[in-house]
């Protein structure tokens, strides 16, 4: 699908339900898009033409009210592949959040140096590498900016399916720069924690070498919203063996998932749902955040 037939993304319903538990002081929302600039519309100039969806017009100021109301303080704006290599949003919105919000970009080899100086100033902490939407970057982008992403201290950061006989693990399970899957390594959750991917995903995690987003339940399980049944043992076996490496995420606006837009203030109680006590939840939610995205060991 190109963007001349891609489908207009939903925008999620206002306002979210009030979670059943309150998020701990200091917590982070570590996976959202925004997609207005600073004016608050869309150049559609700027789109890849490679999109599978047309973005819907909410920006840094909607995800704010949506922090505020959940009790979000921190959060981390993930380039959407919509965009392609053009930042300009993201970049924007972090400079205009004066410090709140940290960044994740697109890149490709072409990228100047002056582009991620620029980028790093921003608050920028990673890159993405997305072979599942189009506009994104694949493997082999990623292999080729890899040093440049080890010079600055970043990481990269996965959308894959973990499944899939094409993930290049040799490159992966070598990697000089720390990983991060998104959404439980993004495969089809009934296949379980014993599948051949999510062990090795979670093998890296236990070795400190890669960390997991236990992020966007509803686009891995075929289960009823919002307990999602089949994703539970991913969540279990991913606190058993790297509770020090596992962050959480809205994954708001929910784009592409026409007809299953989930509710924010269901996410946040996946984390109860999961069987994360208080003490997990304030790693997951602060502490972890702040040792990848600041560098700090909360």
């Amino acid at each position: 699908m190109s963007g001349a037939s891609a489908r207009q993304a939903e925008t999620p319903a206002w306002p979210p339900k009030t979670p059943g538990h309150a998020v701990p002081d200091g917590a982070w929302d570590c996976h959202f898009h925004i997609f207005t600039g600073a004016d608050g519309g869309i150049d559609r100039s700027t789109l890849s033409p490679a999109r599978v969806y047309d973005p819907p017009a909410v920006g840094l100021a909607e995800v704010q009210r949506l922090h505020d109301r959940l009790g979000f303080a921190r959060g981390v704006i993930v380039q959407a592949a919509v965009y392609g290599t053009d930042n300009a949003a993201m970049q924007s919105a972090l400079r205009t959040a004066s410090g709140r919000y940290r960044g994740i970009a697109v890149i490709d080899a072409a990228t100047p140096e002056r582009a991620l100086d620029d980028l790093a100033a921003a608050g920028v902490r990673g890159v993405r590498v997305n072979v599942l939407y189009g506009g994104g970057v694949g493997f082999a982008v990623g292999r080729a900016i890899e040093d440049r992403v080890k010079a600055r201290g970043w990481h990269i950061q996965l959308l894959i399916d973990i499944a899939r006989p094409e993930v290049p693990w040799d490159w992966l399970e070598r990697a000089t720069v720390p990983l991060v899957f998104d959404h439980f390594g993004h495969f089809d959750a009934r296949l379980g924690p014993q599948s051949p991917g999510f062990r090795r995903m979670l093998r890296l995690a236990r070795e400190g070498r890669a960390w997991v987003k236990i992020t966007g339940p509803t686009r891995i399980s075929v289960a009823p919203a919002p307990e999602h049944a089949d994703v539970r043992p991913l969540a279990e076996a991913l606190v058993a063996a790297a509770p020090d490496r596992l962050v959480w995420g809205s994954d708001w606006p929910h784009v592409a998932l026409w007809g299953r837009m989930p509710d924010d203030g269901d996410l946040v109680d996946d984390l109860e749902r999961w069987g994360l006590d208080a003490a997990m939840r304030r790693r997951v939610l602060v502490d972890n955040p702040l040792r990848l995205y600041e560098g700090q060991n909360a």
